[in-house]
């Protein structure tokens, strides 16, 4: 009996100590918690960051949340944010890296009444656009300038930008003809508002040759001379690339797993269901590691923003494959 204590006793030390050993990693999201970070939920639930012997903290966001001070003040290990965003932020001083991109398609467009007379992309001059802004309007921007469209108010050759909140109450109150929106998210807001499909005219930024790089996984570049920092980014990165192939090829169960990690219960599950299956089609072709031909795509259309360019030149060791050439092959 004293023997079956004694072993027992051992036993739960030894599994405690390993607890304790779990390199422990803080993931700041973009946004709150929902399907579109559904990948990392996902490898925390079923054990792939245990596997790797991590001990993960996924960190929401919101809109008095941003990510890059996040970081930039140590509140987090890796941060998820939109290449224009962390492009910026590093021409500004901030060395942010990108060291993997779970997400290969942009999700985002502009979502406009057909109503309005607006079927091509320059019936959109003399307009309301509503645009988000804290670093979500650089897509937009460049967009504009790529059309030759100005963004000073409405006019023959010029827009009129809202500062869009985070809802589509602007379109719905036809206080703007279009709106920034999400394939996976705001547009089915409008819809589910009980605006129909055929009302409405999209614009992807995929379509009109302007799409920039979301939801990449970014680090101080410091850091990354670190042997230690590298392997444990190593490591989080196979995990997490693991939680999001699952999640592609079980988008209710994922779905579900971010009900059960959504704190504010403001989330429910025919919206998340559906955004699962929208995300999916954004991260199904990727491996996590940046394709370098998305990369040039992304920096030649913030480049080319006129007289007011996202970014003024030719990035420096923005993103690395050092971290996906470990954790992938």
């Amino acid at each position: 009996m004293k023997k079956l204590i004694g072993g027992a006793i051992a036993a739960f030390a030894l599994s405690a100590s390993a607890a304790l050993a779990a390199d422990a990693v803080k993931l700041q999201l973009k946004w709150v918690t929902q399907a579109q970070f559904a990948g990392y939920y996902v490898a925390k639930d079923k054990g792939f960051y245990s596997d790797e012997d991590l001990d993960v903290t996924i960190l929401p966001g919101g809109p008095d949340i941003a990510p890059t001070q996040v970081i930039a003040g140590g509140g987090a290990d890796v941060m998820i944010d939109w290449m224009p965003s962390a492009l910026a932020a590093r021409e500004k001083g901030l060395p942010l890296v990108n060291i993997a991109q779970p997400y290969k398609h942009s999700g985002m467009m502009l979502t406009c009444w057909k109503d309005a007379g607006i079927e091509k992309p320059m019936d959109l001059v003399n307009r309301t656009l509503g645009v988000w802004f804290y670093g979500n309007e650089y897509p937009f921007l460049s967009w504009m300038a790529h059309l030759g469209i100005k963004t000073d108010g409405k006019g023959p050759d010029s827009v009129e930008v809202l500062k869009q909140g985070f809802n589509v109450d602007p379109l719905l109150q036809r206080q703007a003809d279009c709106i920034s929106t999400m394939t996976y998210n705001e547009y089915w807001q409008v819809i589910d508002a009980g605006v129909t499909p055929e009302e409405l005219i999209t614009f992807k930024y995929e379509d009109q040759g302007v799409a920039t790089l979301e939801d990449g996984l970014y680090v101080m570049e410091d850091k990354l001379a670190d042997p230690a920092f590298e392997d444990k980014m190593v490591r989080f990165v196979r995990a997490s690339m693991k939680g999001w192939k699952y999640a592609e090829e079980n988008p209710d169960e994922a779905a579900e797993i971010v009900l059960d990690n959504d704190a504010s219960g403001a989330q429910t599950e025919k919206h998340q269901k559906r955004m699962m299956r929208e995300v999916a089609k954004l991260t199904a072709d990727s491996n996590g590691a940046l394709d370098p031909a998305d990369y040039e795509r992304t920096v030649k259309t913030l480049l080319s923003g006129g007289s007011d360019p996202v970014i003024t030149k030719e990035p420096e060791g923005a993103w690395t494959h050092v971290i996906t050439d470990k954790a992938l092959n």
